[in-house]
């Protein structure tokens, strides 16, 4: 099949994340089931977490110090009678009021006593026997949180389509949640394409390379919620290459690498066409990264999964293990979450000032692997130094991506950049 019969389509980078950004919000998982608590870290919540009682469920005091009615505070120092302690966990005698000139001490977690307004910190107290000297005032409302201010009983804690790590399964376990209902984890088939590729177990010739692409796309895919399923190497012969994509299209999203440019034994669009694959686009104009790919396939007869009903989505990815990298990141992170039923997230670039100029060629966004570092917010980002996009161990030095727009062929050293990180 000629290569006239696949329309070419380089969008911009922002155009392109837009089209995957569109398709995304319209995918849905299907599939839930139950998971401990402690076992669900990373898992997307498929149901409501709701209050089962006020949060706090009685007025809490956030400081250690003596509970007091402000306005016995007007003239200081002020000296209180001392009615006695509260701990946090104590039970509250409900027919104990503060009167005026009463404190209680108290200890942060505590309940408040009915009649007091704030806490006073123990910092700025001195007690003699049954007497405190308060030596700074406070308003009323002060280092006490009031019944029901976090939430309310019945209210709605946390929404499905929420990424559980620590802070939300502390919420869920605030609730008296043991088990939390969560999406199935989609299913990612990775084929790794090219004869230059061989497998970990195998001796490569001099012309050949061991496949990595397969082993770091499984490990973005774990950390973007989704189960892998790595399938043999495709070879660059049509047959071979159309039966390993048909296995690879009865997942819930096919990665390829390899094979999207366009070379004579790049093969990997032309199955796809004859397949029936519709695309969305053949290239991004970026670096590294361009000849990456982006369509859907119409599915079969089976069993509904997640995505959009009727078709199977796909990405082909350039084959050089740092653009692999990089266009998972850019294009295919945003299908893989939202498949898994994480609610969609927009892409965030953060700022550091750059360490040393920048030149480069202009035309293409680039997303060069560079290092943040600095202490405080003293922000600050180099390039490390690569071999272009095959160097993959410079990559693995690298804890960040620095943004380069495609108007600017120099950035001096001193410059805001815009930085790309997890």
């Amino acid at each position: 099949m000629p290569w006239a019969a696949i329309p070419p389509s380089n969008l911009t980078f922002e155009q392109a994340r837009c089209v995957v950004e569109e398709h995304a919000a319209k995918m849905r998982p299907t599939e839930k089931e139950s998971a401990e608590l402690p076992e669900s870290e990373g898992r997307i919540l498929a149901e409501p977490i709701m209050a089962d009682r006020d949060f706090p469920p009685f007025p809490r005091a956030t400081r250690d110090g003596y509970a007091v009615r402000a306005a016995d505070l007007v003239g200081l120092p002020a000296k209180l009678r001392v009615l006695g302690e509260i701990k946090a966990g104590a039970a509250l005698d409900s027919r104990l009021r503060l009167q005026a000139a009463e404190a209680i001490a108290i200890m942060t977690g505590a309940p408040a006593p009915s009649g007091a307004d704030a806490v006073v910190m123990l910092e700025h107290t001195s007690q003699h026997g049954d007497t405190v000297e308060i030596s700074r005032g406070v308003s009323a409302g002060e280092n006490i949180v009031p019944a029901g201010a976090e939430a309310r009983r019945g209210s709605q804690l946390l929404s499905p389509g929420t990424r559980l790590e620590h802070a939300a399964i502390a919420v869920a376990a605030s609730a008296g949640k043991a088990h939390v209902r969560v999406y199935v984890k989609p299913q990612v088939a990775i084929i790794a394409t090219g004869d230059e590729i061989v497998e970990l177990d195998v001796r490569p010739s001099p012309t050949q390379i061991r496949n990595s692409n397969s082993y770091s796309l499984a490990a973005q895919v774990r950390a973007s919620g989704g189960e892998p399923v790595i399938l043999p190497i495709a070879p660059d012969e049509p047959n071979r290459l159309r039966e390993l994509i048909s296995e690879g299209l009865e997942a819930d999203l096919l990665l390829l690498t390899g094979g999207v440019s366009m070379g004579k034994h790049d093969l990997v669009e032309i199955v796809l066409v004859e397949l029936g694959a519709e695309f969305f686009f053949t290239g991004a104009l970026i670096q590294p990264g361009r000849p990456v790919v982006f369509g859907r396939m119409p599915r079969g007869s089976g069993g509904e999964r997640s995505g959009i009903p009727g078709y199977t989505y796909f990405f082909g990815l350039p084959g050089n293990p740092v653009s692999t990298m990089v266009t998972f990141e850019l294009f295919a992170r945003p299908v893989l979450e939202a498949l898994s039923g994480r609610t969609p997230r927009k892409l965030v670039f953060l700022h550091a000032r750059l360490k040393s100029e920048i030149k480069t060629k202009t035309g293409l966004k680039r997303f060069l692997p560079a290092i943040v570092s600095g202490e405080f917010e003293q922000a600050a980002v180099e390039l490390v130094p690569w071999q272009g996009s095959g160097d993959v161990a410079a990559t693995a030095r690298a804890n960040c991506y620095v943004v380069i727009p495609p108007d600017r062929g120099r950035i001096p050293a001193g410059e805001w950049v815009a930085v790309l990180k997890d």
